[in-house]
């Protein structure tokens, strides 16, 4: 059997592997070697994937909650025992670097059996009826069903745990899915597919898709038997799909520019690897991955020699080395993008603190200083490893200037004073402050979205199946 036929990939609908007509050669960020043929799904592939979901959507919403918990297990305990092989398939066709690959797998087991435990907690309220006259002799409560077929439309940059965070709780919720995962991170999701297949989820619960988002994403938005969409990826993408979406439950995750503040009278050295992490991990290709920093003049000085520093030790290469820090970014034209940032903001005074430059696909993890708050690199999500490190005279002038953008996902403050935190978290226009830590926190259990261009709704296992469900009401009359 030749190469090609042994990397070409199948779609997943209905429990079962389909062949395709057409294919896309998927190639690594890092090295341009080939890695697979990816299926490109048809309008025809997708429209037999929506109707296996539609046909299994009874089926899946009249399984016991223990068994959908059960089922959630299996997936996390078939991907613990397959961990290494899951972080290399996000290696290779991410660039993500091995370490940072492995913790991503790491945290969608837990993911996964979060929604697990989540399974079994999705329950309503009960209601005073009585509190009107015309309630009394009457009980009421509320109850929360699977809402049907859910879209899934996921970006390249946490090609499992994103996707885990909506088939999770999809599964935990009683709904169906069709999953269409970005086009340069298929791998992970067809692993998904096979681990699947070994678990007693009914066919048709689960659907890949793969190939053109013009394609499937436009079909999943439109058709009227999918119920929800949860996408996560460009706002513009995101604007689009509401627009189109009617009346269809619709959860959006659009990234942000997220920032840090740091306060007079903070230990720099304690805080600086976590800050220069949260910059340049996965090469800054993380919506909540810091971006600005606005740092006290008291200590700007200092911060801005240790960033340095740390900044310039960090490894270049290839994302399977398990000592590398840093490899390439996702394709050659967000090399260039972000390369013209850079010269847009040194033509306007910034001063280049480190990087700034590229070798092949991999721009060395950039620092400015001086930036202003209309440029690119400042008000517009660069998803690159470039964070600017302004001076602030207060962290009342800092709140300002973190407000001063079209985003809201979430920002970090460290300070020692306890009021301004408070007033930091009331007046911080985001999703999610972070008190004395980085924006780019985060835990899989725990409600994560934003506000402005950030989205709409959240993620998080028992957030998200509210976003997944319907409420009902029942009202019994004892008169």
């Amino acid at each position: 059997m030749e190469m090609t036929e042994m990397l070409k990939k199948k779609l997943f609908i209905n429990g079962k592997w389909q062949e395709a007509e057409n294919f896309t050669t998927l190639k690594s960020p890092y090295s341009g070697k080939v890695l697979a043929e990816i299926p490109s799904a048809t309008l025809e592939d997708v429209d037999l994937a929506i109707e296996s979901a539609h046909q299994a959507r009874k089926t899946m919403a009249a399984l016991p909650s223990h068994k959908r918990a059960a089922i959630l297990e299996q997936l996390a305990s078939l991907l613990e025992s397959r961990k290494q092989e899951a972080a290399e398939i996000i290696a290779k066709e991410a660039a993500k670097p091995i370490k940072t690959a492995m913790g991503e797998v790491s945290r969608t087991i837990a993911t996964y059996k979060f929604a697990a435990e989540e399974a079994k907690r999705i329950h309503g309220e009960t209601l005073t009826m009585d509190a009107t006259a015309d309630g009394e002799g009457r009980i009421g409560y509320t109850v929360r069903e699977p809402i049907g077929v859910l879209g899934a439309i996921t970006p390249f940059n946490f090609p499992m745990n994103l996707v885990a965070h909506k088939v999770g709780p999809a599964i935990a919720a009683g709904n169906t899915i069709v999953l269409k995962p970005a086009s340069q991170t298929p791998l992970s999701s067809i692993f998904l597919a096979e681990l699947l297949s070994e678990t007693d989820l009914p066919a048709g619960a689960f659907n890949l898709v793969t190939g053109s988002g013009s394609v499937i994403g436009d079909k999943l938005v439109t058709d009227s038997r999918v119920k929800s969409i949860s996408f996560t990826g460009s706002p513009a993408v995101g604007i689009g799909i509401r627009n189109k979406a009617g009346l269809k439950k619709v959860s959006l995750e659009l990234g942000s520019n997220a920032a840090v503040i740091v306060d007079k009278g903070i230990n720099i050295d304690k805080i600086i690897q976590r800050c220069v992490s949260a910059a340049f991990a996965f090469q800054g290709q993380v919506c909540i991955s810091l971006q600005r920093a606005y740092v006290h003049e008291d200590v700007y000085d200092e911060f801005v020699k240790k960033f340095t520093a740390a900044t310039n030790a960090l490894k270049l290469g290839d994302s399977l080395d398990p000592s590398v820090d840093i490899s390439a970014l996702i394709s050659p034209g967000d090399v260039e993008r972000s390369l013209d940032w850079i010269g847009e903001a040194k033509q306007h005074g910034a001063v280049v603190a480190a990087g700034g430059k590229s070798e092949g696909n991999i721009l060395h993890p950039t620092v400015l200083l001086e930036v202003d708050s209309k440029l690119k690199v400042s008000c517009q999500e660069v998803f690159a490893p470039i964070v600017l490190i302004n001076k602030v005279s207060s962290v009342e002038e800092a709140i300002d200037l973190v407000n001063d953008s079209d985003f809201g996902l979430q920002a970090g403050i460290y300070t020692d004073n306890i009021n301004l935190a408070l007033s930091a978290a009331e007046k911080l226009e985001v999703g999610g402050v972070i008190i004395n830590d980085i924006p780019t926190y985060r835990v899989d259990n725990m409600p994560y979205g934003g506000v402005k261009n950030s989205g709409t709704g959240r993620e998080g296992l028992k957030y998200a199946i509210e976003e997944m469900t319907e409420m009902k009401l029942v009202v019994i009359n004892r008169n």
